[in-house]
């Protein structure tokens, strides 16, 4: 075969296996359900966030006044760093050592003011929840995002609001807020999804090996 074919099989086989890496990753919030109050809904975001107030891809200062429940994903399968980090709602130890591998998720209610009651399932477990605004600051690192975080001095939940843990992969949002908000971040384990392409990729892939095949058999 001559190093011009030779060439082109590895510039196909390249260009494939770069499509199959470049696919976006599952996303881990799987869905939510908004029980009270006011015809409110759980919405699931991407980054960057299309916010309708204030900076573009922000959160955390009236940037959305919606009685809707919103969440979305940050950092996915990674290491807990410098030192363990404390928990404010889990479902095992009250710390997370150094080194546990952790996807990270941010939910939030913005309204004008108001109450909401509602539940969001993730796709692995949920190993345990940060409401306080000391623990929201000590974990900023897994967001990881490029989304604006405004008011972090002001995060954290207040008496009467409680977000817990409600099933192995699901939580309950309970809570009342008017400026800036109610946020607070979620660690799941290990992320299936985040770490296995998705089904459509590997096709993208085969579909490649396919098309090297073919060029074989043509220059042959």
């Amino acid at each position: 075969m001559h190093e011009h074919q030779r060439r082109i099989q590895r510039i196909v086989l390249f260009s494939a296996a770069a499509a199959w890496l470049s696919m976006p990753a599952g996303a881990t919030i799987i869905d939510g359900n908004v029980t009270c109050c006011g015809g409110a809904t759980f919405v699931k975001l991407t980054v960057p966030l299309a916010n309708p107030f204030g900076p573009a891809n922000s959160v955390g200062n009236d940037t959305f006044q919606s009685p809707n429940l919103f969440g979305f994903d940050e950092s996915q399968n990674t290491a807990v760093l410098g030192s363990p980090l404390t928990l404010d709602e889990f479902s095992g130890a009250n710390m997370l050592p150094v080194g546990t591998i952790v996807a990270s998720h941010y939910i939030f209610f913005d309204p004008v003011s108001g109450h909401v009651t509602g539940t969001v399932n993730f796709d692995s477990n949920v190993l345990g929840i940060l409401t306080t605004t000391a623990h929201l600051a000590a974990s900023d690192y897994l967001a990881n995002t490029g989304v604006n975080y405004l008011n972090p001095a002001a995060r954290g939940l207040e008496a009467g609001d409680s977000v817990t843990i409600s099933g192995p992969r699901q939580i309950l949002f309970d809570t009342f807020a008017s400026t800036p908000g109610d946020n607070v971040r979620v660690l799941t384990e290990f992320s299936p999804s985040a770490a296995v392409p998705e089904p459509g990729s590997g096709l993208l892939l085969l579909g490649g090996v396919g098309l090297v095949w073919l060029l074989r058999v043509r220059i042959a």
